[in-house]
């Protein structure tokens, strides 16, 4: 998804936040004219550092800026925060384009914070390169997979953000060590008791009381990917974000379809399958999203799939709906899963 150009600009504010969805995308991310100034997000951030001096952290204080989507980019000791979230209105078009809002609420937004504040950490202190990391994590350098399928029964692992994505990289694996140990209440001695992940969590708080009274080394306040500097319109950002999260499917696709679903005559009478997908389209969206993890956008590329061929095979159901919902279900969580996770190599989540 790197790769947009970026170009410095000077940001026109347009009186955007009234506009239907069609013209609001037309307008370009930079002409937004937003910052976290005295928005919610501000607060978010306040009570992030507040966290990091109780744990006695205090000479690290990640900056904070609206950028694309939420990063930490390599070498920057700070945190990008995406700008839809920054104005309701943003809110409510990235729920339209992509059907959930990642950081929508206060609570998700501070676990997304302490994650991306671990890959800060890394950056100031360049914890990469120290020996005992290395035997805990692994290398930072190994290439991010284009996807990785985990083992949700590990117990190697942390689990803070869906998706078992502590097991994604070595980098992401200390980002949520360090965010399970840094939230307030955690227990994370008591929860994880008898893991091997206790151990990590035991090395990040002993890096904390190393940490504690040193000057991070690089202090660089760049803000790679800022909203002001992104000319591209919001149409192209979602078509973008879009096409990175559309899966692709094999020739097994279809048998599956076909055993629960028949294109006989003798089944002429009852609904279609397509008509019946439409219909629990939204639900079984969002319970396959939360069991697997994976994106909606990504789970409802899949149910469009699966609703375009049944209409093209003229498939009809052949049983009850509770029963048919429940082949559906597991048929459609199995190819999610097969998707766990794509990922470009830059990607910090």
């Amino acid at each position: 998804m790197r790769g947009w150009i970026l170009q410095a600009a000077h940001v026109v504010p347009v009186d955007w936040k009234g506009l239907p969805t069609e013209e609001l995308l037309d307008v370009r991310l930079c002409d937004l004219g937003l910052t976290l100034s005295g928005t919610w997000l501000e607060d978010c951030v306040e009570r992030l550092h507040e966290e990091l001096d109780a744990r006695g952290l205090h000479r690290f204080r990640p900056h904070a800026w609206l950028a694309d989507e939420w990063c930490s980019p390599d070498g920057i000791p700070g945190i990008g925060i995406p700008f839809y979230l920054a104005h309701p209105r943003l809110i409510r078009l990235e729920r339209q384009m992509m059907f959930e809002v990642e950081g929508g609420t206060r609570t998700e937004c501070m676990r997304l914070l302490r994650h991306e504040a671990g890959h800060a950490l890394q950056h100031a202190y360049n914890l990469q390169r120290r020996k005992r990391w290395q035997r805990m994590f692994g290398h930072a350098t190994d290439p991010y997979p284009e996807f990785y399928r985990p083992n949700p029964v590990s117990k190697s692992f942390v689990e803070h953000l869906d998706g078992w994505y502590a097991q994604a990289h070595p980098v992401e694996d200390f980002a949520e060590t360090f965010a399970v140990w840094l939230a307030p209440r955690s227990h994370w001695r008591k929860q994880y008791e008898g893991w091997p992940a206790l151990r990590k969590l035991k090395y990040v708080e002993e890096l904390a009381t190393d940490l504690a009274d040193k000057k991070p080394p690089v202090r660089t306040r760049a803000r790679p990917y800022s909203l002001s500097r992104l000319r591209y319109t919001l149409r192209a950002h979602y078509e973008r974000r879009q096409a990175h999260y559309s899966p692709g499917f094999s020739e097994e696709y279809d048998r599956d379809l076909l055993k629960i679903f028949s294109d006989s005559p003798r089944y002429r009478n009852n609904e279609t399958a397509a008509s019946f997908l439409r219909r629990h389209r939204r639900q079984i969206r969002e319970q396959i999203a939360l069991f697997t993890g994976e994106y909606q956008f990504t789970v409802d590329q899949v149910l469009r799939d699966m609703i375009g061929r049944c209409r093209e095979l003229r498939l009809r159901l052949t049983r009850g709906e509770r029963q048919t919902k429940l082949d559906i279900a597991i048929m459609l969580a199995v190819h999610t899963v097969h998707l766990l996770h794509r990922r470009d190599t830059w990607h910090p989540l």
